[in-house]
């Protein structure tokens, strides 16, 4: 009996998810050794695992898969192995908090956004572009400011990472649809970059970010090219 490629790149990955989230306590060890505060290192090991496994694992989808079941699964799978972390008392302290549970609704907001973009739009590179922003983009984001900023904020200095980092995602991504719509994906980036300062209650950044960012590319495959 032969295994689907889609089903063996679906568990490669996660097993590659979860080394990246085991993996993460080496670099909080040496940064706490050095003197660095914990709070300090669990934010930018949350960083590193939005990047590092939310990043490189939505570049790999148009990639490797061919309709969105698998990415969906597989992202609720590891929404729940992060809740599951929070509730049972066995937090993965190195880049959870008992504050939040923000990295349950990143894992969340990305096996929601990319699965449903993916059907609505029939696009997958498309679906995965608000994964990017909020990945690489939020990611970068939350680097300077804990380097510049020593804290965590939302200080609009991350902002102008972010908007480094996303703006050029957003007209390649958008350049390459069909029919192209690279001021929509830049418009996307944009508007992803500003919400990313946000907070309300429950909803947080994560949430934010994948909801503007799909709602700016519906409305651009609707109306059309700008130019």
């Amino acid at each position: 009996m032969s295994i689907s490629p889609q089903f063996a790149w679906a568990v490669g990955l996660s097993l590659y998810t979860m080394a990246v989230l085991f993996l993460t306590l080496i670099p909080y060890r040496a940064m706490v050794a050095r003197g660095m505060e914990p709070i300090r290192a669990v934010y930018y090991n949350r960083k590193i695992v939005h990047m590092m496994a939310g990043g490189v694992g939505s570049l790999m989808v148009p990639l490797v898969f061919t309709d969105p079941w698998y990415p969906l699964i597989a992202g609720l799978l590891l929404t729940l192995f992060t809740y599951l972390a929070h509730r049972t008392g066995l937090r993965l302290y190195w880049f959870q908090t008992p504050e939040n549970t923000n990295d349950v609704k990143f894992a969340l907001m990305w096996a929601a956004s990319v699965s449903a973009l993916w059907w609505l739009l029939g696009d997958p590179w498309l679906a995965v572009l608000p994964a990017l922003y909020m990945a690489f983009g939020d990611g970068v984001t939350g680097i300077a400011r804990n380097a510049l900023i020593r804290r965590r904020s939302k200080d609009p200095v991350g902002n102008v990472f972010m908007l480094i980092v996303c703006v050029p995602m957003g007209w390649i991504i958008g350049g390459n649809a069909d029919p192209a719509i690279p001021e929509w994906g830049v418009i996307s980036a944009i508007v992803a970059t500003i919400v990313e300062r946000y907070e309300f209650g429950p909803i947080d950044d994560n949430v934010l970010i994948t909801l503007s960012a799909s709602a700016v590319l519906l409305l651009g495959t609707l109306i059309g090219p700008l130019a």
